[in-house]
């Protein structure tokens, strides 16, 4: 009992956490100087040159949950484009309309990269699950280039359906992103989370909603 409480209260502390994380805002300057920190042992150790463009310094300051997943995207389109051994250097820019996070990541590799390969389709789900769009495009021998819009406050949320009222704002975030395809380990990387306590979260929505696996859970939740 007193572990199951300990482990109670841990999770607990550990939504707060999260939430208050999301929550807290990023300048959008300090946001890309992060990215590039972020960037920095591939810039220093690869071959790549990785150049950036950085964003006006009034830029609209960004959503904690915007500013870490933008990070995560820019840093999966960037190890997908150095995977790609034609590619020199890759070019990343962010910019900011007032409404969306805009970014820019552009190589000049043999121009054959698509919004279906195996490597740029979880940027994919990721941009979509964040009501975001993404566009790339190729032209053959000038490279390959992903543009990506993220919409900087969240859509309205319908009203729940009853078998979902119950469930806490974390549950419903880790339901949103299995609906979108993502695996447990990118569940936990978009929400800064362990592997366990997604699994802890998904055994809890099949508990509450009445599923008897992850597929039933995700077409119940449609």
């Amino acid at each position: 009992m007193a572990i199951e409480a300990a482990t109670s209260a841990l999770i607990g502390l550990r939504a707060v956490t999260d939430q208050e994380r999301s929550s807290i805002l990023e300048p959008v300057v300090g946001a890309f100087a992060r990215l590039q920190s972020d960037l920095l042992p591939l810039v220093r150790f690869g071959d790549l040159d990785v150049q950036f463009v950085e964003p006006p310094a009034t830029g609209r300051a960004l959503p904690g949950e915007v500013a870490h997943a933008a990070r995560a995207i820019v840093r999966s389109s960037v190890l997908a484009f150095a995977d790609r051994s034609e590619a020199r250097r890759v070019r990343i820019q962010w910019d900011c309309d007032g409404l969306n996070l805009l970014i820019g990541i552009r190589d000049d590799g043999a121009g054959e990269l698509s919004a279906h390969d195996d490597s740029i389709r979880p940027i994919v789900e990721r941009v979509t699950a964040l009501d975001g769009a993404i566009a790339v495009s190729s032209t053959p021998g000038w490279g390959s280039s992903v543009d990506i819009r993220l919409p900087l406050d969240p859509p309205a949320e319908p009203e729940p359906l009853p078998q979902f009222s119950q469930l806490s704002m974390r549950e419903r975030d880790v339901l949103r992103l299995l609906a979108s395809g993502a695996r447990n380990a990118e569940i936990a990387e978009e929400l800064l989370i362990s592997v366990n306590t997604v699994k802890f979260h998904v055994s809890n929505l099949l508990r509450k909603v009445g599923a008897r696996n992850r597929a039933q859970l995700i077409a119940t939740s449609r």
